[in-house]
């Protein structure tokens, strides 16, 4: 591995933590690797007629604790060395709260913003077809993650439940309600980080009710981290996506935000003024929310 990849950073970070827990070194050998990582090609057929092959991965990094468990993205950013690091990560997250689950992560190399949703429902359902070897309810259980929603899940479960010959619902988690889905999945992780934000305002003895907040990806889990704290009365001045940045320091309206998002996929559609998206990292605020994708902080 070339020093600065990800999955280089992910093992660092390994060795640290075994440092600090004098974890056993046969341990540390098995846990310093990926158990497994599969790389499929996915040929679909273009709704011009035309023949386009992207590259897929799913690497499954450590199953000792259970079936393995971790999102698909879909990015032009993808790469095998980004999931290895994204399970191994997906993998200590479960060990740490102890959850029997192993680590997981897949991803496809695309943008799917210049793909229609008959293309993108064609690339999901192959991908599903390619990596269901080493998928299973018992195995690994892929879920929503960047660019993928519970559509792309009723997609991968609706494949494998086809080549199975009868329903399986538990192949995913982030499916529609309507197929067995959790109410709440959706706004869990921003939801998550918003109660966490609050409990560590009390522990600093800081009021939270004013606090300005930058989020740096208003997508699924920053924007509902946004919508939650603005109501917990937190003013949320600065959010970007891959569009722009949008500024404002009296406040941004988020529902509002959140509806001109859910409507057009990108802020810069919501009137305001608007600032490059890398400024984002760099304004005066309390709380800065890192909801893009991972590396941003170094």
């Amino acid at each position: 591995m070339i020093d600065d990849s990800l999955a280089r950073k992910a093992q660092k970070q390994l060795y640290k933590a075994a440092r600090e827990i004098k974890l056993d070194t046969n341990i540390l050998k098995i846990l310093e690797n990926p158990m497994r990582t599969l790389k499929v090609s996915i040929p679909i057929k273009l709704d011009n007629g035309k023949i386009k092959v992207f590259t897929g991965f799913r690497c499954q990094y450590n199953n000792a604790k259970g079936p393995t468990k971790g999102g698909v993205r879909y990015h032009p950013d993808v790469s095998e060395d980004e999931v290895v690091a994204l399970a191994a990560w997906m993998t200590w997250k479960c060990a740490l709260l102890d959850l029997p689950y192993g680590g997981a992560k897949g991803g496809i190399i695309c943008d799917p913003t210049k793909l229609s949703e008959t293309e993108l429902e064609r690339l999901t359902r192959r991908y599903t077809t390619e990596i269901m070897p080493i998928l299973g309810p018992h195995i690994d259980i892929p879920a929503p993650d960047v660019y993928t929603t519970s559509k792309t899940m009723a997609w991968i479960m609706d494949t494998f439940s086809m080549f199975k010959g009868y329903t399986e619902p538990s192949i995913v988690t982030g499916k529609p309600e309507i197929l067995g889905g959790s109410k709440g999945r959706k706004e869990a992780t921003g939801r998550g980080l918003a109660i966490i934000t609050r409990e560590f305002f009390k522990a600093q003895k800081k009021k939270l009710k004013g606090a300005k907040i930058a989020v740096q990806g208003f997508g699924n889990v920053g924007g509902h981290a946004a919508l939650f704290l603005s109501q917990m009365g937190a003013t949320v001045v600065a959010a970007s996506d891959v569009s722009g940045c949008l500024v404002n320091p009296d406040g941004l309206d988020i529902p509002e935000l959140m509806e001109c998002v859910e409507k057009h996929a990108c802020v810069i559609k919501h009137p305001g003024k608007q600032i490059d998206k890398e400024e984002l990292l760099f304004q005066d605020v309390d709380i800065l929310i890192p909801a893009a994708l991972e590396d941003q902080i170094h």
